[in-house]
């Protein structure tokens, strides 16, 4: 990893790069990467401090890629592609944009892909800047984003297989295909940890011993990431779509290379079908959680009826002995000891025969529940 060196002398001053100094643009924490053809068509790969040290490089080559990871993408970026000849407005144009970007300066053609992050439901699409001008190809993205690193480690073998005869265009963009593959392979990946994260989903779903209120926080963060994945799919598809028709000058025209950026756009729309399909299957789950959810609920209704019912019988077999005791218990009727051979069997018979009454009418209504569960 290169060191951090403080910013003491401008691009302007023409003075070579030491160890300690480095052109106009914020400081760059990793080492810039450039992989490319020489004149002779033998491949070569450097690292330097600054993505300005390779312009030289540039010139002598017909196909260069530069790739510079950065701490500030806002802050650095438009600088690091001023230093290479960009126009630095294109960069920001592109960063204007959410997800990606597609913007065509007729000499410069600039794109914007996602390159997605998730944590558990949260995902996260870190910008990575791809600017095209001629025989050269300069990406710039967050020190967090590492799915360059692979094609960088075989960016020699790679421009090897290019035909050293073909146009500088056919170059450019046979390297940019690479490029967009490798972004697109492994934002593919994280939809199979969300596939994952959605299975855990269902296991607490099926546990009855789950609370609800864990349960509605991860369905809303599953579907928020869901629809942020797809958000950035479609992006991504509107910028394959933009290049597979080859207007931009700086891309070629050649149909079979284009054939190639068109099954990217396949893949990428492949992708967006799997993730709808498994919004569609987290959806359906929703929907079978809310019918057991009904269904609990309609159980516990059922037992309160029941219970009320029940409530109902006893009260009325209560209520007409202790008023027929609290009647005849007045000193007007002046009972005595010798009055109960009729009195006990009176509440005995009224209790039987008001608790039946209260039992049939209730039943006749409707209102004793045929089952509980």
């Amino acid at each position: 990893m290169a060191e951090e060196s403080t910013v003491n002398e401008s691009q302007a001053t023409g003075k070579p790069l030491t160890k300690n100094s480095e052109p106009s643009g914020a400081a760059v924490t990793k080492p810039s990467l450039c992989c490319g053809m020489s004149s002779h068509g033998t491949p070569f790969r450097k690292e330097g401090q600054h993505p300005s040290e390779f312009i030289d490089t540039i010139k002598d080559s017909p196909i260069v890629w530069i790739d510079t990871p950065v701490t500030d993408m806002r802050g650095q970026a438009g600088s690091l592609a001023a230093a290479l000849g960009f126009d630095p407005s294109l960069v920001s144009v592109l960063l204007e944009n959410y997800y990606a970007a597609y913007e065509d300066r007729t000499s410069e053609l600039g794109l914007m892909l996602p390159a997605i992050r998730i944590e558990k439901f949260k995902v996260e699409a870190l910008p990575t800047v791809i600017l095209i001008r001629k025989n050269l190809l300069f990406t710039v993205h967050d020190t967090e984003v590492k799915r360059l690193e692979r094609l960088a480690r075989y960016a020699e073998i790679f421009m090897k297989k290019i035909p050293t005869d073909m146009p500088v265009e056919d170059k450019a963009t046979v390297v940019l295909i690479r490029i967009i593959d490798q972004i697109n392979e492994r934002n593919f990946e994280h939809l199979r940890y969300l596939e994952e994260q959605g299975d855990e989903l269902n296991r607490l779903l099926m546990d009855p011993q789950t609370p609800r209120t864990r349960l509605g926080p991860e369905i809303y963060e599953m579907k928020h990431g869901l629809i942020s994945y797809l958000d950035a799919m479609w992006a991504t598809r509107g910028v394959m779509d933009s290049l597979r028709y080859g207007d931009a000058e700086a891309i070629t025209n050649d149909d079979r290379i284009l054939e190639r950026i068109g099954l990217l756009a396949q893949d990428v729309q492949g992708q967006i079908g799997l993730a709808e399909h498994l919004s569609e299957v987290l959806a359906s789950g929703l929907e079978v959680l809310q019918s057991i959810y009904n269904n609990q609920l309609q159980i516990l209704n059922n037992r309160l009826a029941l219970v009320m019912t029940f409530l109902t019988i006893v009260g009325t077999a209560v209520l007409v002995p202790n008023t027929l005791a609290t009647i005849f218990g007045n000193s007007a009727f002046g009972m005595v000891r010798h009055d109960l051979w009729w009195y006990i069997p009176l509440l005995v018979g009224s209790t039987v025969f008001s608790t039946w009454l209260a039992w049939w009418w209730v039943k006749s209504r409707g209102w004793l529940p045929k089952k509980v569960e």
